[in-house]
């Protein structure tokens, strides 16, 4: 059974950083994509960033771009988020998302509040 536990989450200063963590386990963490959503009050769940498992190419979302960067430890079957330059708008439940050609599979989201 995979499970995807992310921690890392907090309130923060806007202009401020945070590191979000997701471990994985039940799963060939190297055969995963894994990807960081959000979703703020009243809104849709969004995707935020990408690490894709077979390049290590990475994608994000133009909101986030040059401030937050996707990472991969595979020693540890861990991904992280490293966000800077926090905004008022990146205040969200943060959702670590690992999926492969016939898995898709959800942790159960860090909180990031920013205040200004």
């Amino acid at each position: 059974q995979v499970q995807l536990v992310e921690s890392g989450g907090g309130l923060v200063q806007a202009g401020g950083s945070l590191r979000l963590s997701c471990t994985a386990s039940g799963l060939t963490f190297n055969q995963y994509t894994m990807a960081w959503f959000r979703q703020a009050p009243g809104k849709e769940r969004e995707f935020v960033a990408s690490h894709v498992h077979k390049d290590g190419s990475t994608y994000y979302a133009d909101s986030v771009k040059g401030r937050f960067t996707i990472s991969r430890d595979i020693a540890k079957n861990t991904v992280y988020l490293q966000m800077n330059n926090l905004k008022l708008e990146d205040a969200a439940v943060y959702y670590c998302n690992a999926m492969s050609t016939y898995d898709d599979d959800w942790g159960q989201g860090t909180q990031v509040t920013v205040s200004s």
